[in-house]
């Protein structure tokens, strides 16, 4: 971050609320030529800065209104079931994020689906197939109060 200046996170800021703004548009925004902003986006997406571009759905337009937030303990952690737990939760579309954490709960995973019924059957047919969980504990939530993709820079 040290060889970000002021110019750069405010382009990032930019683009963080909306990926669609142009080069134009920032350079607009920001009183510049296209030039020069362009060549900054390049610059941020080659050296990692910018990872992708998203479009970021209405969980409750596409029919994904229940969050759940799931922890998994599991009953072995070698690292071999460690690795194998990660490499099978990446198939699990219904998984949005998941966590490895340090603690009590060795997984935490954000979960969305259309309703409990729908997470009772996930649960059923796909998470609980995984060899080695020992205990899972699921949360709901019941109003989302915040939910942004954007990080503080």
């Amino acid at each position: 971050m040290d060889n970000l200046d002021e110019l750069d996170k405010t382009i990032l800021r930019i683009l963080q609320k909306d990926s669609k703004k142009t080069a134009k548009e920032i350079a607009i925004t920001l009183n510049l030529t296209i030039s020069p902003v362009y060549e900054r986006i390049r610059r941020l997406e080659n050296q990692g800065f910018i990872k992708k571009y998203v479009a970021i759905l209405d969980k409750k337009l596409i029919n994904r209104s229940v969050t759940c937030l799931c922890q998994v303990s599991m009953r072995y952690h070698t690292e071999a079931f460690i690795e194998k737990f990660e490499q099978q939760i990446q198939d699990l579309d219904e998984v949005q994020e998941c966590y490895h954490m340090a603690g009590q709960v060795d997984f935490i995973l954000k979960i969305n689906v259309k309703s409990l019924e729908a997470y009772h059957e996930f649960v059923r047919y796909k998470l609980s197939k995984i060899e080695n969980i020992g205990v899972l504990n699921s949360t709901f939530a019941l109003k989302e109060i915040k939910h942004t993709s954007e990080y503080y820079i």
